[in-house]
């Protein structure tokens, strides 16, 4: 017997994965649905399934959305998952299966570590606003002077998957690379201290899971201890850093940019109300990206599969 599976994941652009998905599964396929329009369709049908990813899913699926329902499974093509409400799902009986722990297969994504060097990369060489300075008919390089990246050091919050290729990055480009991870042994750079990072490199970047001793890490205390006024990337989660505290540390001078592919009003918010959209269109060196870390073809095809195939399990 086939799972009747709500599919709320565009998969125009993976036809391999959009013909694997509908070989296994009776699919009802609603790439943009809005989150009572998702209501109202699992209430009227017996659907027993869903096939997600957070990229464009813009609110939580949470009892709110699930409760009195035929859902026993969610399915999502990602490894992160606070897309999801996992109490509210174990509350529910359904079975949740994420991407995290499948390590075979993510240790050849490295997508997001690519992204999270191009922001980085952005930011030290101002590259999104002097690009913006040509398309208004000027050619000046001065308000665009960056910093050269060889002979700066990089520390990297979280030496898993991602920030073991973010370090390599890095060190490809000349710079000194130091690692903090309390679960990690870390053998080819230096291992060193949350305060060392802060107090040290001019590049810091985030690659943490969303956890209790993780959110909110970047925040107004940290910040000060920050000497060298660093450029800050996350790719990680929004909760990870205090936004308000970035916005105020870039306004006060004390963090030289924020590179973030992560928001954390994305899920069930108006992006457009975050104060980090609003001061990236006031010329400070804020880059934003619409959660696209993990969107190469490759990485998302690969990924994709993988996913889907947990239906047969």
């Amino acid at each position: 017997m086939k799972y009747k599976v709500v599919c709320i994941t565009p998969l125009d652009h993976l036809p391999r994965v959009y013909e694997k998905l509908f070989q296994l599964c009776d699919v009802k396929y609603v790439p943009n649905i809005e989150k009572n329009e998702l209501r109202n369709l699992l209430l009227a049908e017996d659907f027993n399934a869903i096939f997600t990813n957070p990229n464009k899913q813009k609110f939580k699926l949470d009892s709110e959305l699930l409760s009195n329902t035929s859902i026993k499974f969610i399915n999502t093509a990602s490894t992160g998952t606070n897309h999801i409400n996992f109490k509210d799902c174990e509350d529910l009986g359904i079975n949740v299966r994420s991407l995290t722990k499948d390590y075979d297969l993510i240790r050849k994504l490295p997508s997001t570590s690519e992204l999270a060097f191009g922001l980085a990369l952005s930011l030290m060489r101002k590259i999104p606003q002097s690009f913006d300075d040509v398309k208004r008919g000027n050619w000046n390089y001065e308000p665009f002077v960056g910093r050269q990246l060889s002979g700066l050091t990089a520390g990297i919050i979280g030496y898993g998957r991602l920030g073991t290729f973010m370090a390599k990055y890095c060190n490809a480009f000349g710079m000194k690379v130091l690692i903090n991870d309390p679960y990690k042994n870390v053998f080819d750079y230096d291992q060193v201290s949350k305060e060392i990072i802060y107090g040290e490199c001019d590049l810091i970047s985030l690659h943490v899971h969303v956890a209790p001793d993780t959110i909110g890490m970047i925040n107004e205390d940290s910040i000060s201890l920050m000497s060298k006024k660093p450029f800050i990337v996350n790719t990680s989660r929004g909760e990870i850093v205090n936004e308000d505290h970035i916005v105020k540390s870039l306004k006060d001078g004390k963090i030289s940019g924020y590179g973030t592919d992560v928001l954390i009003n994305e899920f069930g918010g108006n992006v457009q109300d975050s104060e980090l959209v609003k001061i990236s269109n006031s010329g400070y060196n804020v880059v934003i990206t619409p959660h696209i870390g993990g969107m190469s073809m490759e990485g998302q095809e690969r990924a994709y599969l993988h996913a889907v195939e947990k239906f047969k399990e």
